[in-house]
């Protein structure tokens, strides 16, 4: 009874703010219907469970950065690690191709502003009962088209202030990010960077049937920062405890590394668990990936092998022929001023010098890791056949210790280099630590009115409720939902209608072991502690409503201005098309009714108030993001930009792939840049796309040189040479 009272009248009270503000449009009207949605969304609920914390802005330097307790069982030198972890995020030589590394897509204030072959038709879809319903038809454009100012936002009003308004464009499509194209992996080429692969015909991303790069389901998060995230993804199934194998945490039965307690003796199986890592579950995900970086099939036994020092190997007609050592970063330079690498730098020339990914990892790891005489037979699946001693030649099949666990490896030096990209000196940080100067007067009122009407979920130095610190503690709640009902939720996964609920589950789908990916569910169907090693915080009834369907992770804003597109779909090109949407409180809130978070409601704020919100949050950006500056500085990077042509021709490399067009990110030092690289279409967050000069196209041509590099692009003492697919700059 007093829960029904107290929602009649708050139902009353949410009428007469919205009469308060269409007579007013200042920030105390704003506070009114945030306290309002605080008051729906917890109140009614305090009989079960107390009110959420406020989190209040922080500069991020009063945050520690978390890591596992347990990290020492298997790093024995940090800096070792890091440099580790930085060689193989930027290397090229990680993916199938040869051409596809982890920065393929976090090459720009950690993520992608490329804009050609972007694009992804609704592969989420699922039908009324949950089941997968793909969605093959591309709407804004096609396989290797370009992407222009004027196709965003996606889903366009005749007024942006009014989601009743009359729609004049809408797609369910996804801006992502390009991988690979369809291949099915048969083997390593040992030397090479290029696996031996069989094309696959692809009958979504193909151009009159000849496959382009494939492109990702979803935008493409930031990497800086992410490692206050306690799950990863936008649908968080990169989970908080790492397993040295997958990204799935303890969710895996059969998730085990091994462990050589004597060199004589075979190695043990292992299951491990470091907490506070998801970004190690994060990393070793994409190079296993079909549509990110690998051939379907290829295990991380085979990356680690790709990596070995010169042996023999059983290959047809190779048998008895040494085979070259592949250099970390061996097509790519590294500037001998780069904050890690730069002592090892090979400059001119591509690659660290006298180094090895093997001595590299034995640098980082304890012995026990890697160092065994025993060699590690596989079946088809990956799973382990037999031990044995070494004996003849070794066969494609067979891995060292070192190359079995490159999993454990990859993942944790990657984390450990994620690590130190942390942009904690940005004006605002400067102003919460007692710079009264560092923000302008605008800043301060956006950032007055960011306080109340976003801080509910982006909240903390992280501008984020999905940080280890906010959730640790609290990984469920409960709250209220659009329709008045009350529902458990995982902590930070919110549901705010960007897109029909249907169209993508997010944190509602399944992992691939058929399990909830939502917590909540877990809890409810008793699964919580053998599939999070953890326990519940709240207990879950069984008749309980669960809000997880179209929920997605609560994004960082820190740098947000260099990120778009926004929100997991990479359907709104500017700021002020963000704030434009919160405003009118979303685009399918009718539709998401039964999932909406409370707090999406219509703000009414006045066009200079939306400019000062956008203010405040360009006062999130660390000059040292955008200049590339140390830590954020980098090797040489190539990054593919689509085909040669565009949606209705491209032209075929020969074995049913499109020729490939390359760009190149020149390596930088600790010191940056002195001209940053411009954001995804070049865009300025108080622009409206309609005030944005477009790039220009080039024209379909069957030229792989159209649109891509020159001899001027290369840097000194290389030049342009043709390779499989593409071109590359090589040393002269």
């Amino acid at each position: 009874m007093l829960k029904n009272f107290i929602v009649m009248h708050l139902t009353n009270l949410f009428r007469l703010v919205a009469r308060l503000l269409k007579r007013t449009s200042n920030i105390m009207a704003i506070a009114t219907i945030v306290a309002v949605a605080v008051l729906a969304g917890h109140t009614a609920s305090a009989q079960v469970v107390p009110p959420r914390p406020p989190n209040p802005l922080a500069s991020l330097k009063t945050v520690a950065v978390p890591e596992p307790s347990n990290l020492g069982e298997f790093v024995k030198n940090r800096p070792a690690a890091i440099a580790l972890g930085k060689a193989l995020f930027w290397d090229l030589q990680v993916g199938s191709n040869g051409q596809q590394s982890c920065a393929s897509c976090h090459f720009h204030a950690g993520v992608d502003t490329r804009e050609k072959n972007q694009l992804s038709p609704g592969l989420l879809r699922v039908n009324a009962a949950g089941e997968a319903d793909p969605d093959v038809t591309f709407n804004a454009g096609g396989p290797n088209s370009v992407l222009q100012p004027a196709d965003f936002p996606f889903h366009k009003l005749a007024d942006p202030n009014n989601r009743s308004s009359e729609v004049l464009r809408d797609t369910n499509d996804i801006a992502g990010s390009q991988g690979v194209s369809l291949t099915k992996f048969i083997d390593i080429v040992p030397g090479s960077p290029v696996d031996q692969v069989e094309v696959q015909p692809d009958r979504v991303f193909n151009v009159q049937g000849i496959n382009v790069r494939q492109v990702t389901e979803r935008n493409t998060p930031s990497t800086i920062n992410a490692v206050f995230n306690h799950r990863q993804f936008w649908d968080g199934r990169a989970q908080n405890e790492f397993n040295g194998v997958n990204p799935f945490g303890a969710r895996d039965p059969d998730a085990f590394v091994l462990k050589s307690l004597r060199k004589q003796s075979p190695p043990q199986r292992v299951r491990i668990s470091l907490r506070n890592s998801s970004l190690a579950s994060q990393a070793v995900g994409p190079p296993l990936n079909s549509v990110e970086a690998s051939a379907t099939g290829r295990i991380h036994p085979d990356i680690g092998q790709k990596f070995d020092r010169i042996k023999i190997k059983k290959l047809p007609r190779e048998a008895g022929k040494k085979l070259k050592q592949l250099r970390p970063l061996g097509q790519q330079l590294v500037h001998p001023e780069d904050s890690v690498l730069g002592s090892s730098s090979n400059w001119p020339r591509p690659g660290l010098r006298d180094r090895s990914y093997e001595n590299m990892i034995e640098d980082a790891f304890h012995r026990e890791w890697w160092d065994s005489q025993y060699i590690i037979k596989i079946d088809s699946t990956g799973g382990i056949q037999s031990f044995r001693q070494p004996q003849g030649p070794r066969a494609t099949d067979e891995f060292s210790l070192m190359d079995y666990n490159f999993s454990l490896f990859f993942g944790l030096a990657i984390q450990l280099y994620e690590s130190t990209l942390i942009s904690d000196d940005s004006p605002f940080d400067r102003f919460m630590e007692g710079n009264s100067n560092a923000l302008t007067v605008q800043q301060q009122q956006g950032m007055a009115l960011f306080n109340q009407a976003c801080v509910l979920c982006h909240g903390g130095a992280e501008t984020t409720n999905a940080s280890v610190r906010n959730v640790e503690n609290q990984r469920l709640r409960r709250m209220r939902t659009g329709n008045g009902g009350q529902a458990v939720y995982d902590t930070a996964f919110y549901n705010i209608a960007v897109r029909p609920t249907w169209e993508d589950l997010g944190v509602g789908a399944k992992d691939p072991f058929d399990n909830p990916l939502s917590e909540s569910r877990l809890a409810q169907q008793g699964r919580f502690e053998s599939l999070l090693n953890a326990t519940p915080n709240i207990a879950v009834a069984a008749n309980e409503r669960i809000t997880a369907d179209g929920a997605f992770k609560t994004p960082g804003l820190r740098n947000i201005e260099l990120t778009a597109p926004y929100f997991h779909n990479g359907g709104e090109l500017t700021l002020r098309d963000v704030v434009d949407f919160y405003n009118r409180g979303a685009d399918f809130a009718e539709n998401n009714i039964d999932n909406l978070d409370i707090g999406i409601r219509n703000l009414n704020l006045t066009e200079e108030q939306k400019t000062s919100l956008v203010a405040f949050m360009q006062s999130l950006t660390d000059e040292r993001v955008r200049f590339e500056r140390a830590p954020f500085d980098h090797p040489q990077l190539f990054i593919t930009n689509g085909h040669p042509g565009d949606q209705n021709a491209v032209t075929n490399d020969g074995t049913g792939q499109a020729t490939t067009t390359v760009i190149e990110f020149p390596a930088v030092g600790a010191n940056g840049i002195s001209t940053p690289q411009p954001n995804f279409l070049g865009v300025y967050s108080q622009l409206s796309p309609a005030t944005i000069t477009p790039r220009s196209t080039p024209p379909s041509s069957p030229n792989p040189l159209e649109g891509s590099m020159t001899e001027e692009d290369c840097p000194p003492g290389s030049k342009l040479k043709s390779v499989k697919g593409g071109y590359m700059c090589v040393t002269k």
